[in-house]
């Protein structure tokens, strides 16, 4: 995590809960149109959501902790690719909730049902 995330983002990192891996690393690289790079070590796993400088955060094996109608909500950034994230995320399991629709002057946003069961927001400045 950068000095950047510390101090100016109020997100700085993320663990979202998966059942499969490799399922869910796969419908990540999908619907954010984005690298996930699996990284195993003895007794331990995770899916790590590329992210530069930006905020971070992983795919945990955690099955125990999904929920997919409730809890926190993560928005996650889909900006300039709305549409085709939303296309993703029926093709890999995927089930939308809420289709992109207008929050005002903070953009867009679609809740989904991730490819584990997870609900999580997609976010973009515009629909398109």
């Amino acid at each position: 995590m950068s000095d950047l995330n510390a101090s100016q983002n109020r997100l700085v990192w993320f663990d979202i809960p998966v059942a499969d891996l490799e399922r869910a690393a796969a419908f990540y690289r999908a619907v954010l149109g984005i690298t996930v790079h699996v990284e195993n070590a003895p007794g331990f796993s995770m899916g790590v959501l590329e992210h530069g400088d930006g905020n971070g955060g992983c795919l945990v094996p955690k099955i125990g902790e999904i929920t997919g109608n409730s809890g926190i909500l993560v928005y996650l950034n889909a900006n300039g690719r709305m549409r085709e994230a939303v296309r993703q995320v029926e093709k890999l399991g995927g089930r939308i909730i809420e289709p992109p629709q207008s929050i005002g002057p903070h953009g867009f946003r679609a809740i989904v049902i991730d490819s584990e069961g997870n609900r999580i927001a997609l976010h973009a400045a515009t629909d398109a």
